[in-house]
């Protein structure tokens, strides 16, 4: 289980284990972890966790948020990562991160296992993708109940199978690679550099930036903040890697 440690002028003042998928940080009371400092804004920040995967987003707060010293909206935290409010230090700290170095982090950020070949120039692209699953339950398709002929009802058509969304590399020495994303939640880009996630949602796939100064672009249209719905053979810009989205049978 991750945990947060908060420390003020290197003094350790508590620890708060991550058991929420919200846990929000700030001066008032009702903040999960309140601050009881004027540095701090009332609705300072919050992180979403699920399952190993921890985001911290800063909520517009009058000082900011800094993570190891650089200033972040939205950022995909790592364990030992250092998250500054004002005088006040909180670490995250994660047993199943703890488990692998950042050089092996940076090596499971490929789209499968096996499938990316080792060649040269192609590390940026090796180091562009993860899958997480998120515990969301996308819920199987209900059958309509079917129509009556003579009181007797009829055998309804067997619904029809939810249409899987996948990732295709356009360019680079892994052009042509794909990836299905059969996860609930696939995590895209290199952390510290551009990280979106794609979400499944019952009703199809969305996009969210998580991490970086600059967004990511669909057919050329750079992204807000908010979910973006992706559309068949939509052409995603990321980290500077160009991949197109599409749904398989």
């Amino acid at each position: 289980m991750a945990k947060l440690t908060l420390s003020m002028d290197g003094l350790l003042l508590k620890e708060i284990p991550l058991t929420k998928e919200r846990t929000t940080i700030g001066r008032k009371p009702h903040n999960d972890i309140q601050i009881d400092n004027l540095a701090i804004s009332g609705e300072h920040a919050v992180i979403v966790t699920i399952l190993n995967d921890a985001f911290l987003e800063d909520l517009d707060s009058t000082n900011g948020t800094n993570v190891n010293g650089q200033p972040v909206k939205k950022h995909f935290l790592q364990n030992g990562d250092v998250i500054e409010l004002g005088k006040y230090r909180l670490k995250y700290l994660s047993e199943t991160h703890q488990q692998a170095s950042q050089a092996d982090f940076e090596k499971t950020m490929i789209i499968r296992p096996g499938m990316m070949p080792k060649t040269e120039g192609s590390a940026d692209t090796k180091a562009m993708m993860a899958e997480t699953q998120a515990g969301m339950v996308v819920p199987p398709p209900q059958s309509p109940d079917g129509p009556t002929a003579g009181g007797h009802a009829l055998n309804p058509e067997p619904p029809a199978a939810p249409l899987r969304g996948a990732l295709q590399i356009l360019a680079g020495a892994n052009a042509g690679k794909e990836m299905e994303l059969t996860k609930t939640l696939s995590t895209l880009g290199k952390p510290g550099v551009q990280v979106a996630v794609i979400t499944r949602r019952p009703h199809g796939y969305f996009i969210t930036h998580v991490e970086g100064a600059t967004f990511p672009a669909i057919n050329g249209k750079v992204l807000d903040a908010q979910a973006h719905p992706l559309n068949d053979h939509d052409i995603i810009e990321l980290a500077g890697v160009k991949m197109e989205f599409f749904l398989k049978d």
